[in-house]
Parts: structure tokens; C-alpha cells; sequence
């Protein structure tokens, strides 16, 4: 069966970043990294009660990538894995996730920490983060066992970039 999905932004993130090399791979390895999401005027209402809240997951279209390998040497590692196996931004959808710290609500404006993503990246959705419904504790993690603990000092580079023609 052959699908179409279409989604539309309910914000856009501001960002320092404006050049995917050299950015944080992972929001938990920027928690001091700051950013701003602006929401489009429609969707301000669906704000109402969202400053109880101390974290947020973001749902992003990572808007521009150039191509979507289901196999992918993601940042962590020096070997390639399959695209569902990793948190590489190289997907077949393009869709983000991100988990930033809401630091205050201006009007139709979140600021937050914990940046990970570009300049005027396209958010889909937003939902609160409620650790009772979003942590699992597990020690299998996969390849990322070995590498982890590196994540706070790595950024990203231009591995994700298309193929040289």
C-alpha cells in the first residue's frame, strides 16, 4: 500500500545553527544550548497550560536533507548500522525528535534549552514530557553502549551529506 502523509508546521524553530557541520548531535549533549519555537498564529491557543510543564518533545521535519540511505554511519560510531538502528538525521521521513527544556512562554513564543536543531527547522508537533509515560529504564541500547558516553563532546559533521556525483 502506497501513502501519502501530509503534514504542516505549527512552528519554526530559531536557532543559532544555520549550517548542519559543527552542531550539537543530540539535545542532552547542549543543555545550555538556547533556541526559540514560534508558533504560527492559529496554533497559539493549543499553548493553554503548557508552562506547567519543565520539558518538552518536539516533533521536527528535518527539512533539509538531501538524501535518505537506509544505511547510515551515524555520528557516535565508525561503522554503518541500519537507519532504524540509529538517531541519525538521515531518515526516511525526515522527522525529527527532540526533548528541550522549556525555560519561559512569551505570547506565541517557547523558549527552550537543550538546542539541537537548525535555523527555521519545521516543527509538526509538540507534546509534553512526562517522565510516568516517557522513561523506560533497560540497559540494552544496542551498539550505542559503547559509544555513548561520548555524545556531550561530539558535533556533527558532513557525513550525512549526499554522495559526490
Amino acid at each position: 500500500m502506497n501513502r501519502t502523509i501530509t503534514c504542516q508546521p505549527v512552528a519554526f524553530v530559531r536557532s543559532r545553527f544555520t549550517d548542519k557541520v559543527g552542531m550539537p548531535i543530540q539535545t542532552a549533549g547542549a543543555p545550555a544550548e538556547t533556541g526559540r519555537i514560534e508558533l504560527l498564529p492559529a496554533f497559539v491557543p493549543g499553548l493553554r497550560d503548557i508552562e506547567g510543564f519543565e520539558y518538552l518533545i518536539l516533533l521536527t521535519h528535518l527539512d533539509r536533507g538531501e538524501h535518505e540511505p537506509l544505511e547510515v554511519k551515524p555520528f557516535l560510531d565508525d561503522k554503518t548500522h541500519g537507519v532504524f538502528a540509529t538517531r541519525a538525521p538521515a531518515r526516511p521521513n525526515r522527522i525529527g525528535l527532540s526533548i528541550v527544556r522549556l525555560e519561559r512562554v512569551q505570547g506565541g513564543v517557547l523558549h527552550f534549552s537543550g538546542n539541537d536543531m537548525l535555523d527555521m527547522t519545521p516543527v509538526l508537533d509538540i507534546k509534553p514530557y512526562v517522565p510516568q509515560f516517557d522513561v523506560r529504564q533497560t540497559e540494552r541500547i544496542g551498539w550505542f553502549a559503547a559509544r555513548v558516553a561520548q555524545m556531550p563532546t561530539l558535533l556533527s559533521d558532513d557525513r550525512m551529506a549526499p554522495p559526490a556525483a
